[in-house]
């Protein structure tokens, strides 16, 4: 789509003479978001005077929105050079909103509505070469989304409608939730979905099922009550058995267990433990129909011994000779088994070189393990961590920030 000239990075659409400046991009963008909160009041109030229809797509309450889709557009699109490395995952996100109903024309208003913004608060900055950069960026990312959309409406829905089958409060604030499907997703281990709950329209955010798919349909998920959080104090507090859920479609690929047959390293912080354990489901598949797999470790780091709400499971599965558990818990120093942060604890268990490493956790938890994983020798391209997690941190969460597992 793209062809990358020379440094520093500019771009070259095939069809066209001129380059995109790829850096001016970023730095009006920057720009900006030094702004605060007055860019994103400013584009919604746009987005929604002009197109007041729009309105019924976003949440009813705002309060949680934010900046959220107009930081997440600025994001991606200021960062144009790398939609080549990203493509796959715009694609699944353009796939994914169509459980808004959304439409090539919303993606026009949308934008029209970032540019006016851009336009508004750069000032002198905005010279035609800025603004006819950021219009080609925004359009080629938005075709790579509407294109994947209408791809996927030849053969899937917009989402999946579900039913909440049992509720199992295991501790304080975790709750794991049985939920069977009217129709079957095609989704593998450790990829993840957008939820929306009945109770709470049009409030979607992203969930990872525990376990590989299965052929009743059912899906295991694990919530985390995060303080102030209206999805996850809802999902943990008040959903019942017969309560309805609607699932988007499966998104990543980070965390999938891969095709090759190395041994897997797994290191898991709270809740970020299920899409790991999705795969662990995998690989017990595999071993139990074949009698042959690969060897996997898995870490578990919680800050209080009851945190850890699945040792009783992972202890029994542990009497496997292809599998290791080890539970960490860093706040209570009475605890008598491994005391630490689980990314160090990882790392300086022993050498895992020749290991496929998966981390999933809190941001602040994956960069730690990360880091203490390539200090202690293993390979960065031997350490795998869900890739769109990462930037809905750094704000493309057109996809929502997770609120829970």
């Amino acid at each position: 789509m793209l062809r990358l000239l020379n440094s520093p990075l500019r771009w070259l659409k095939p069809d066209e003479d001129r380059v995109m400046d790829v850096e001016a991009l970023k730095r009006t963008w920057a720009d900006v978001v030094a702004v605060g909160d007055d860019a994103p009041l400013y584009f919604y109030s746009h987005l929604f005077v002009g197109h007041p229809e729009l309105r019924d797509m976003f949440p009813v309450s705002m309060a949680n929105q934010r900046d959220k889709l107009f930081a997440a557009i600025g994001h991606i699109v200021s960062n144009v050079d790398r939609l080549e490395e990203v493509t796959g995952f715009i694609q699944q996100l353009g796939r994914d909103h169509r459980r808004f109903a959304v439409i090539s024309e919303h993606y026009s208003a949308v934008g029209a509505s970032l540019l006016a913004t851009l336009k508004r608060f750069l000032g002198a900055e905005w010279t035609e070469s800025v603004a006819a950069d950021w219009s080609a960026a925004y359009g080629l990312i938005a075709k790579v989304m509407v294109v994947a959309a209408e791809d996927a409406a030849d053969d899937s829905p917009p989402w999946w409608d579900a039913s909440v089958v049992s509720v199992d409060r295991r501790g304080m604030d975790v709750t794991v939730l049985q939920l069977q499907m009217e129709t079957a997703m095609d989704y593998r281990a450790g990829q993840s979905m957008a939820m929306e709950m009945g109770r709470l329209p049009r409030l979607w955010r992203y969930v990872t099922p525990a376990n590989a798919p299965r052929d009743d349909r059912t899906l295991e998920l694990h919530v985390q009550l995060v303080p102030g959080g209206q999805f996850s104090s809802t999902a943990v507090r008040k959903l019942a058995p017969g309560d309805t859920v609607r699932l988007g479609a499966a998104m990543g690929d980070q965390l999938t267990v891969p095709a090759d047959t190395r041994d897997l390293l797994l290191v898991a912080g709270g809740t970020g433990l299920a899409p790991l354990i999705a795969g662990l489901d995998q690989v017990r598949r595999q071993w139990e129909s074949t009698g042959t797999g690969r060897q996997v470790t898995l870490f578990h780091g919680a800050r209080l011994p009851w945190n850890l709400y699945e040792h009783e499971k992972l202890t029994n599965l542990a009497l496997q000779p292809w599998f290791d558990y080890h539970p960490v818990v860093s706040d209570d120093p009475s605890y008598p088994g491994l005391q630490g942060l689980v990314g160090s604890t990882a790392a300086g268990h022993r050498s895992w070189a020749g290991r496929l490493a998966m981390v999933c956790g809190s941001p602040g938890m994956v960069s730690h393990t990360v880091a203490e994983l390539r200090a202690s020798g293993v390979s960065g391209t031997d350490i795998r961590y869900e890739t769109f997690a990462t930037l809905e941190e750094n704000s493309s969460a057109l996809a929502e920030v997770n609120e829970i597992r």
